[in-house]
């Protein structure tokens, strides 16, 4: 996007930009948040914004992506370089610092790029510095380089330690004679001037057997070098300068080898820069509630709850949008109500989205194709040119106007003024006219009632207004799309304090049209003021309304849940009682010694089991029922082959082989059963995994025994032992198992054989034979 240089400046965009500045942890990457440019088309802008994302993504769920606070900019030391061909000790090692960095941050993104595929972006800028970085390690952190950055350095050094000893040691002497030590001003040996010499008084200075090299600040006593050092010092010198010489050398090679990578190094600073940049915006999105606003291929844009962020929390959101359903925008209303805060903020979104930022709007803002963004916002007055504001603002429009594609948007501020109103609104309806034949976008504000009328009457063209309290005289900064604004010029100056007979001549004055037009806009904005805030009761009604819908639901579910809880619980409690009075009855019938009476007991018995199936029949047609909720016929869930279901009542998942009408054959381990559907609900493993490995053969598992014994427990106890066991062995392979119950009152024996029944994946259940246990035994076969 081509952004003119007077919009950047009438949108402010570098005081904007300082502020993202101020975020950033480094310098590179305020640099790079002032020396950044509007993306050149859409596919470019998505990728910015797919690799902001990415990082933001990589903060939220691994961390800080690698840095160092003491990271600064090295380009202008490379530039300095060229000049001189030298690198000073401590630039080498700022250098050394950001390629570390780059080499840190280079791992780290190429650890993560198979899961953030837009980390490839940068990487692509990104070289391999290591051995740079093994070069420079010879320096140390103060930018001195050590003793084995060259043999010759080394030796040269070792010299000068061995001869700064003899030195040392003779000083010494010196000091310890008792004809030179009063001479002394200080008994301590000092390098001076790069002679080893001693503070002198200026009385002995005659007697001292030496020679002055310096003298002190304040006067009264002298440096002077003993001539028992001077040959030592000569040599140290020697020394000394040919150490400068090799450290010279040394920086020199450093220097050309970086220069030689001059621009790889830029890249490295670049993207660590935007990585900085990155870091800087998240953090204005966790502040200041900024979002990246999402992107179409159409030339438009919506911004929904937009801040001007030069207002701070002072700003009051807006909503603006153009390009849907209108082209141009005209926006009306009485002179600091925030016409044009409500352009600059358009402005303003446009240009930091185009950046690939984000934006200080909402979620759900929209950020279309634009190709070119003018602004003609302020007093461009221009004394060396001699030019009236108002030809300052016609010679800029002239020059938008030979650039405008249907791309652009063009941002016009208090349209037709400065010159006669009449002509003003004449040349402002022309040029919106023109503009709407040309198919920009248009955002434009003015006072001019012939340009509103025309923009009410005009297809592709929408009003919109600030809307104003005439009551306190103060702008409310809102955007009321649909309704142009009144001017309220009379409102105020009579507010203000104007004598009223000056406001009664001046409404005689206007045009009887005119009057009618600001009439008639006032009484719309007074219907829309009355329309909002029905329309916000009525939302405050509908909110309140859902939430004790809400409640209502939950509490009728915990209700029928409970209810469901306690029908199972008296299901459960009656065929225990019929069971157990049933069983009694038998016992009766089996010790009666009367044939007769026994006859009759057994008529008796077999007319009160009709009535004790139709309660196991109504709890059984409960449970189906329940059962039938939770299916996929229910869910209103097309089931096709290869999803992933669960049987209603177990925790095993299979596989959807085919769909036979009512019922559907599924893969369990390695059988296949046909179901119902009412009996089948979705597997969350269906969810999780879309592995392909429907159909497995399982091994038979180690632990599985052929037979289970839960004799003597209770109900609670044994079932849910018996019911895992049997999922167990049927995944295991057997073709049949034995559970154990007991003899006992029979009342284990039904529990498990009811059990039976409902597990689709059991053909049959027989009682033990004679020689398997009888009655104390059941035998289950599974299906296969």
């Amino acid at each position: 996007m081509y952004i003119e240089q007077a919009a950047l400046g009438s949108l402010e965009i570098e005081k904007i930009k300082n502020i993202i500045a101020k975020r950033c942890r480094s310098e590179i990457g305020a640099l790079v948040t002032e020396n950044i440019a509007p993306a050149a088309d859409m596919a470019e802008l998505k990728r910015r914004q797919a690799l902001f994302a990415d990082v933001e993504e990589y903060r939220g769920r691994k961390g800080e992506l690698p840095w160092v606070k003491d990271v600064v900019p090295v380009a202008p030391m490379l530039d300095a370089a060229e000049e001189n061909g030298l690198l000073s000790g401590e630039e080498l090692v700022k250098i050394r610092l950001l390629l570390t960095l780059e080499g840190r941050m280079k791992d780290a993104l190429s650890a993560a790029v198979s899961e953030y595929g837009s980390f490839s972006i940068p990487l692509r800028e990104m070289r391999d510095f290591s051995d740079e970085c093994e070069m420079l390690s010879v320096i140390d952190d103060d930018g001195r380089l050590y003793d084995y950055a060259s043999e010759k350095l080394g030796k040269l050094r070792q010299r000068m330690r061995e001869l700064k000893e003899t030195i040392r040691r003779r000083a010494h002497a010196i000091l310890g004679d008792p004809q030179i030590a009063p001479m002394l001003q200080e008994r301590v040996l000092t390098l001076r001037n790069g002679r080893h010499a001693f503070l002198v008084r200026q009385d002995a200075m005659p007697q001292f057997p030496g020679a002055v090299v310096d003298r002190s600040g304040s006067g009264n006593s002298v440096y002077m070098e003993p001539r028992s050092l001077m040959s030592l010092n000569n040599e140290y010198g020697r020394l000394h300068g040919e150490e400068m010489l090799e450290e010279t050398r040394l920086f020199r090679e450093f220097t050309s080898r970086l220069m030689s990578r001059k621009k790889g190094i830029f890249d490295a600073e670049n993207v660590l820069g935007t990585i900085d940049l990155f870091y800087a915006l998240s953090e204005m999105m966790r502040t200041d509630k900024w979002r990246l606003p999402e992107l179409d291929e159409r030339t438009l844009f919506s911004f929904v709850r937009a801040r001007h962020p030069l207002l701070g929390v002072r700003s009051v959101p807006i909503e603006i949008k153009c390009g849907l359903d209108f082209r141009i925008l005209v926006i009306t209303g009485p002179n600091t109500g925030g016409k044009t805060v409500a352009l600059k903020t358009a402005g303003v979104c446009i240009y930091l989205g185009w950046l690939g930022f984000p934006i200080p709007a909402g979620e759900g803002s929209l950020l279309g194709d634009i190709g070119e963004l003018f602004t003609d916002i302020g007093d461009e007055q221009s004394i060396e040119q001699s030019l009236s504001t108002f030809s300052a603002h016609i010679t800029h429009v002239t020059q938008i106007l030979n650039k405008v594609t249907p791309r652009s948007v063009v941002m016009l501020d208090e349209l037709g003024a400065g010159t006669d109103p009449e002509e003003g609104a004449a040349l402002g309806i022309a040029l919106l006219d023109w503009l709407r034949e040309e198919r920009a976008l248009v955002l434009a504000t003015t006072h001019h009632n012939p340009i509103k009328r025309y923009a009410l009457a005009t297809d592709k063209i929408e009003t919109a207004s600030v809307e104003f309290d005439g009551r306190n005289l103060s702008p409310m900064y809102k955007i009321l799309i649909g309704i142009p604004g009144r001017s309220n010029a009379l409102l105020i100056a009579e507010k203000l304090g104007m004598r009223r007979s000056v406001i009664d001549r001046a409404q005689q004055a206007m045009n009887g049209r005119e009057v009618s037009m600001e009439g008639l806009i006032g009484e719309l904005q007074e219907k829309r003021s009355a329309l909002e805030r029905e329309a916000a009761a009525v939302e405050a009604s509908r909110k309140k309304l859902a939430k004790l819908e809400k409640d209502y639901e939950a509490k009728m579910k915990a209700i029928e849940e409970k209810k469901e809880a306690l029908i199972a619980s008296a299901d459960k409690k009656a065929l225990s009682i019929v069971r157990n009075a049933e069983d009694s009855a038998r016992a009766l019938i089996k010790n009666m010694s009367d044939a007769k009476a026994e006859a009759e007991a057994r008529r008796e018995l077999e007319k009160k089991r009709g009535h004790f199936h139709k309660i196991e029949d109504s709890a059984a047609k409960r449970e189906e029922k329940k059962e039938s909720a939770q299916s996929v016929v229910a869910a209103k869930h097309e089931l096709s082959a290869g999803d992933y279901v669960q049987i209603i009542g177990t925790n095993k998942s299979a596989s959807v082989v085919e769909l036979r009408g009512k019922k559907a054959l599924i893969q369990a381990g390695a059988a296949q059963i046909e179901i119902p559907l009412t009996k089948l609900k979705l597997s969350q493993q269906a969810v999780q995994s879309a592995a392909p490995q429907v159909r497995i053969k399982v091994s038979r598992p180690v632990g599985v025994p052929s037979s289970i014994m839960v004799r003597g427990m209770t109900i609670d106890e044994a079932m849910p032992i018996v019911e895992q066991y049997l999922d167990r062995a049927y995944c295991a392979g057997y073709d049949s198992v034995t559970v154990i119950h007991g003899r006992g009152e029979g009342i284990l024996r039904r529990e498990v054989q009811e059990l039976c029944k409902r597990l689709p994946y059991i053909a049959e259940h027989n009682l033990g034979g004679p020689h398997e246990g009888g009655y104390g035994v059941t035998v289950v076969r599974f299906k296969r």
